[in-house]
């Protein structure tokens, strides 16, 4: 199977990019794949859930030319990652100017040979549409968007896919959402009756696996490790093996919906 290098993105914050990020590659990595993380967020919440701390340069400074080549740190034997610091809030505008500045990212990657060394590559996006999403789209071979059971999210999901059929006709031809995923779910009229609505209009590219709401997953990135070790028989961690099944089926069966 091709390297596969997926942009995890939502314009909208808290419905769990970094979550899904953090545990999904983790869970990949158990099962034997070689997975990089690449945390693309000024929070730095995908640093912080991993690693305790970071010396040396982040990401932003790779984005920028700083540095070189991506700095690659080790999370276990098939877990890496490309951490972020603070800095890259300042990215968007140093980037504004620079040539070719949508395909940094992209040239980055094919610089540090993903495809020789890795599965797959997740991406965290920031909640924004601005050039560091841009950049993760137009690297990438399929977007999958984290989206909460609630109303104003899932109305949020047209401009997503305006944004990602932009990107498609004008800088990546192979950029395509191939997959959504329901977090945060709860067993109430509200969640049921979201999920039911998007499965009608988006069919097959709505995973069947869904992410509970699970005080676990929000307690594990404190200890920085991921929910299997944190907790492995929380709904959390049943969750995300589930979906990780699932995401493997589908990227082996290469499965691509265009939306």
């Amino acid at each position: 199977m091709k390297t596969k290098i997926i942009a995890v993105a939502n314009h909208k914050g808290g419905v769990g990019k970094t979550t899904t990020v953090a545990n999904l590659g983790s869970i990949l990595s158990v099962k034997g794949h070689r997975v990089l993380l690449v945390d693309l967020d000024a929070q730095a919440n995908l640093t912080a859930s991993l690693v305790a701390s970071i010396d040396g340069p982040s990401i932003y400074e790779a984005l920028t030319g700083k540095t070189d080549c991506l700095p690659i740190v080790s999370v276990n034997n098939r877990l890496h990652l490309v951490p972020a610091s603070l800095t890259l809030a300042m990215a968007d505008v140093e980037l504004s100017t620079a040539i070719a500045r949508e395909h940094i990212l992209a040239g980055l990657l094919s610089k540090a040979k993903v495809e020789d060394n890795y599965d797959f590559v997740l991406l965290d996006c920031p909640p924004s549409l601005g050039l560091v999403t841009l950049n993760a789209i137009t690297a990438s071979t399929d977007v999958l968007i984290p989206l909460i059971s609630e109303v104003l999210p899932f109305k949020g999901l047209t401009m997503m896919s305006d944004f990602i059929s932009m990107v498609r006709q004008k800088l990546n031809p192979q950029a395509h959402i191939s997959g959504i995923v329901i977090t945060r779910w709860e067993n109430s009229k509200l969640s049921r009756g979201i999920e039911e609505r998007l499965r009608v209009w988006e069919g097959d590219v709505v995973y069947r696996s869904k992410i509970r709401k699970n005080v676990r997953l929000a307690e594990a990135p404190l200890q920085n490790r991921n929910i299997l070790d944190y907790a492995s028989g929380s709904n959390g961690a049943k969750d995300y093996t589930a979906l990780a099944e699932e995401f493997i089926e589908r990227m082996n069966r290469g499965k691509e919906v265009a939306v």
